[in-house]
């Protein structure tokens, strides 16, 4: 099979209507309203289903110029995984860019591992890119949803299954998700309290990949100032640090 005739029979898989979280179902809703619990608990499915040891979901930051990844989620939670802190950091940019413009998954090896190289390295529409993680096996699956929104869905483990005839599948839940997850607001996880115009500035140069040096200097503000805003910030909408605040932020359409 052709690698245009394999994309074609993908792409055509996620435009079906199907269940988001598991098995096909006809007729069934494709966007279910979820909470970040409930996200978490359908993403730890589909790892069962693959036998992967971890997982995460992050969005990619809007700016064009620093390619970015912000966890929304991942094993850990409501913590936040070492691998996790890896994907998000500057090993990051290959995938972002990539993710932006495909839907193609990655998969890596660095664990020493041969059999994961072998079972990735039979999979058609796949290519093979730089470990996210170090000491590490894993997939990365893009993803996308309304509003422009992009991201990527990992899964982790030394042990994975992943045949050929799943791989679609499998991607395919991980864009419901990913679509569900980015179309839950205030009312469906709790008010939000409100954000100023001054600490969504201060979020959105955090996502364009700015240090709070660099804020401060384009907002003419002390780094303290930035800095606060910036907490402020993350505590109103109930992150545990400023990355997971501008998932937070991405995911609710507070910035874009």
């Amino acid at each position: 099979m052709k690698r245009a005739d394999i994309k074609e029979a993908a792409e055509a898989l996620f435009n079906e209507q199907r269940n988001p979280f598991g098995a096909f179902s006809l007729g069934s809703e494709t966007h279910h309203a979820v909470s970040i619990p409930d996200a978490v608990r359908r993403c730890r499915w589909i790892a069962v289903d693959i036998n992967a040891s971890a997982f995460g979901l992050f969005f990619v930051s809007p700016s064009p110029e620093r390619a970015r990844l912000f966890p929304c989620l991942d094993s850990d939670y409501p913590g936040i995984a070492v691998a996790t802190k890896f994907i998000s950091g500057a090993n990051g940019e290959e995938i972002v860019r990539h993710t932006r413009n495909s839907t193609e998954p990655r998969w890596w090896t660095d664990d020493g591992v041969a059999a994961m190289a072998e079972t990735f390295g039979n999979l058609a529409w796949t290519e093979q890119m730089a470990p996210l993680a170090p000491g590490t096996s894993g997939i990365a699956f893009p993803v996308h949803a309304d509003r422009g929104q992009c991201g990527l869905v990992v899964f982790l483990g030394s042990e994975m299954a992943l045949p050929q005839d799943a791989l679609y599948e499998i991607h395919a839940r991980c864009f419901s998700l990913f679509a569900a997850v980015a179309r839950i607001r205030p009312g469906d996880a709790g008010r939000t309290r409100a954000i100023s115009k001054r600490e969504l500035e201060c979020l959105k140069l955090t996502a364009n990949g700015n240090t709070s040096e660099e804020i401060a200097r384009l907002l003419k503000l002390s780094v303290h100032t930035a800095n606060q805003y910036l907490t402020q910030s993350t505590q109103k909408l109930n992150a545990v640090n400023r990355n997971q605040a501008v998932a937070k932020a991405l995911r609710l359409g507070l910035i874009e």
